[in-house]
């Protein structure tokens, strides 16, 4: 009885500090304006760093991605990728990522209206196979599966450093032309080289994150980026 009292008794005092006054410097802001609260704020703590023309949407929506103005310094353009990658969408490439995390944040619903889908073969029951008979990752296994497709194709690689190796290899190989290399996966082991092997493509377009920093969500924000650019 004594325990249900004192139970009751953190749960009054919870409600009362719920109802007092909310503190000063929590604003309030309507559920329809986070975001756009959130990209003033980004704007503002930019200040003064200025972006490459066109890149802009994509830097801001990375960082309101992950909180991380680094992304206003890592994040590198080839050439008129920006303009080159919202031309292949518009034309109806596809999307290939090397997790099932980055397949789910994309907005399919959006990519679909110009044509184009999402695939992730990194589950496929003759990917498994493949990997193992070559003895190599299924990520690995993945880029030879998406090599093969017959359509123009936007890599978005976010996770695998070993994606994005055996991905430079198949270019270099003229085995696939991607519209657009989005090379930031995240970690420790053959992340930054892998992303300085994409930095050595002449032809291809892409985006890179320099450094250790990346994932499957900046892979899928960006794409997402270009999506909303399309109808901006």
């Amino acid at each position: 009885m004594a325990e249900r009292e004192k139970i009751n008794l953190e749960v009054t005092e919870a409600r009362e500090e719920m109802t007092g006054e909310i503190p000063a410097e929590i604003e309030q802001v309507l559920p329809a304006e986070i975001e756009k609260r959130s990209f003033e704020i980004i704007t503002e703590e930019l200040g003064e760093i200025k972006l490459i023309p066109g890149t802009e949407p994509i830097v801001k929506r990375c960082i309101h991605t992950s909180a991380d103005f680094d992304y206003a310094k890592n994040l590198v353009f080839s050439e008129h990728a920006v303009e080159k990658a919202l031309s292949a969408i518009r034309n109806g490439a596809s999307i290939v990522t090397d997790t099932q995390m980055g397949k789910s944040g994309i907005n399919k619903k959006k990519l679909a209206q110009y044509g184009g889908k999402v695939h992730c073969f990194m589950s496929d029951e003759d990917v498994a196979v493949w990997a193992k008979e070559h003895q190599t990752t299924r990520a690995v296994a993945s880029m030879e599966k998406a090599a093969a497709l017959q359509e123009p194709l936007i890599f978005a690689i976010g996770n695998a450093p070993t994606a994005l190796i055996r991905l430079y290899e198949l270019i270099r190989q003229g085995r696939v032309c991607p519209e657009l290399v989005i090379g930031v996966p995240v970690g420790f082991v053959n992340v930054v080289p892998s992303k300085e092997l994409i930095l050595t493509l002449d032809e291809t377009p892409y985006i890179v994150a320099r450094g250790r920093k990346g994932g499957s969500n900046i892979a899928a924000c960006i794409c997402n980026a270009l999506l909303y650019m399309l109808e901006a």
